[in-house]
């Protein structure tokens, strides 16, 4: 292990405890005295140098193509068969039940094994200079697809929602691990004073996997997401109330900061430096809080090219959002759009998620490239798994004519940020059901995302309670197929 390396597998120094100093220093008597004596002098130390920087990371592995993620969650699983994976074996098998061979022992929540065919539910046709198959569903995301890098293979183990969000985004399926973009924030730090390194937002309705998506786990939480609201004020209170002057504020903040700081220096808990930075940052966003949600700047094209209202909380604002944080040095954005979850009338759900949410997809392609910023942007579309070929209909539920949740086969599309642009990769059988060529799990994603932003896998981690954590768990597996 190189001393680049021993930075990242310690985990941030501070983090360790005075039973771990303890340790390291030996358990005889005259030691424990000499880790006392050294304990003293150095936590008051360590808790000045780290407060006035609680996100300074030693930096990435080897030169990164992207610094910045921009993250599409599309919560609930799109329909990948009547978006992406076009399947016109499918059509001939409507009504028919699939051959067993090609289920094996998959179990379902809401349908039997052996329901009826589904087939497409939209025409395709080819775009582009890549000749990509995409729905008539997504027009808008058709003239940016010479931009963007198909993945027809993904697969999970999670076919839940909750698990399946909380997996694609930490690595595991149970809340209480880091976030990848608490990963990111650890690895790489800050670009803004001004602004909370990692936002999220929503729009829709509900997310599964709730906090645990953006949440920093065992990390410290100065490393988790911080959620901007649809409406008026980012984050609630930001406004000082009537009354309290910037003065008095300053004054305020000042004599809790000086308290906090006393305490940090004599027990070194990480929390009270977040507690630290999150006054402060609070303080800074009143401030750049209303030039960043002020829309009315951009120009009449700019919000036509997304079909944003900037008076009005929808997907295209988040998107435009989310350019501007970009530009002002956000690390990493999460946009979370709920609804996806077509167990009925996937017709009429896919049009109205993808009327939502195509447009400003493609717009922010197109206004990330026109900046300069798509080389260093990585932006990440898809959901948490894919839906079934087979269809699902219950009376009792009062369901027709939609698709279960599918985790063996799967459609994400990634752009920018090293990825290489106008391909497809990976391929799923004839129905739709199996992946049979390029076969992409969850954190072979997440190894590749990592790979983008300059950091080997294998070598970020994170100490907690005497174990070496990382985002990828223990496998995943770079794809340097699509990698520019």
């Amino acid at each position: 292990m190189n001393c680049h390396d021993h930075l990242y597998a310690r985990g941030n120094p501070r983090m360790n405890s005075r039973r771990w100093f303890l340790k390291e220093c030996g358990l005889g008597l005259g030691k424990m005295a000499l880790a006392s004596l050294l304990t003293d002098a150095f936590v008051p130390r360590l808790a000045a140098a780290v407060a006035s920087d609680p996100l300074k990371a030693p930096g990435p592995h080897f030169p990164g193509k992207a610094k910045h993620v921009i993250h599409l969650f599309m919560s609930g699983a799109p329909s990948q068969l009547d978006l992406f994976d076009y399947k016109p074996e499918l059509a001939k098998l409507q009504g028919k039940p699939l051959p067993p061979s090609v289920i094996g022992g998959q179990r379902y929540a809401f349908i039997r094994p052996d329901a009826a065919v589904l087939g497409p539910q939209f025409k395709f046709a080819r775009h582009g200079q890549s000749g990509t198959e995409l729905s008539e569903a997504i027009p808008h995301l058709a003239e940016v697809v010479d931009d963007i890098c198909l993945i027809r293979s993904m697969k999970t183990d999670q076919f839940n929602h909750a698990p399946g969000q909380i997996y694609l985004n930490s690595g595991f399926a149970q809340p209480g691990r880091p976030s990848l973009g608490s990963w990111v924030l650890y690895g790489l730090g800050s670009l803004t004073k001004d602004l909370p390194a990692y936002v999220v937002m929503s729009t829709g309705s509900g997310i599964s996997g709730g906090a645990a998506n953006w949440s920093s786990g065992f990390m410290p939480s100065v490393y988790a997401g911080v959620r901007f609201r649809n409406q008026g004020d980012p984050v609630l209170d930001v406004t000082s109330p009537k009354g309290v002057d910037d003065k008095l504020q300053r004054a305020s903040l000042d004599l809790v900061a000086e308290m906090n700081h006393a305490r940090l220096g004599l027990v070194g808990d990480p929390e009270i430096e977040s507690r630290v930075a999150s006054y402060e940052m609070a303080y800074r966003l009143q401030a750049s809080a209303p030039e960043l949600m002020n829309l009315k700047s951009e120009s009449k094209e700019t919000l036509e090219m997304y079909g944003c209202d900037p008076d009005k909380p929808s997907f295209a604002r988040a998107c435009l959002l989310a350019r501007r944080m970009i530009e002002r040095g956000v690390r990493f954005v999460n946009i979370y759009h709920e609804g996806w979850d077509a167990h009925s009338d996937v017709i009429g759900n896919l049009k109205s998620n993808c009327g939502a949410t195509d447009q400003a997809s493609a717009a922010l392609i197109k206004d990330l490239k026109r900046r300069g910023l798509l080389d260093e942007t990585l932006v990440i579309w898809g959901g948490e798994f894919g839906r079934t070929p087979m269809v699902e209909s219950n009376a009792a539920l009062g369901r027709s004519l939609g698709r279960d949740h599918h985790s063996r086969a799967f459609t994400v599309w990634l752009a920018g940020g090293g990825i290489k642009p106008g391909i497809s990769y990976g391929v799923t059988d004839e129905m739709g059901f199996n992946v049979v060529q390029d076969e992409v799990h969850v954190h072979d994603l997440q190894a590749t995302i990592l790979h983008c932003l300059g950091f080997d896998h294998e070598r970020l981690t994170y100490t907690h309670q005497g174990r070496q954590f990382r985002l990828t768990d223990v496998d995943g597996t770079v794809l340097d197929s699509i990698l520019a």
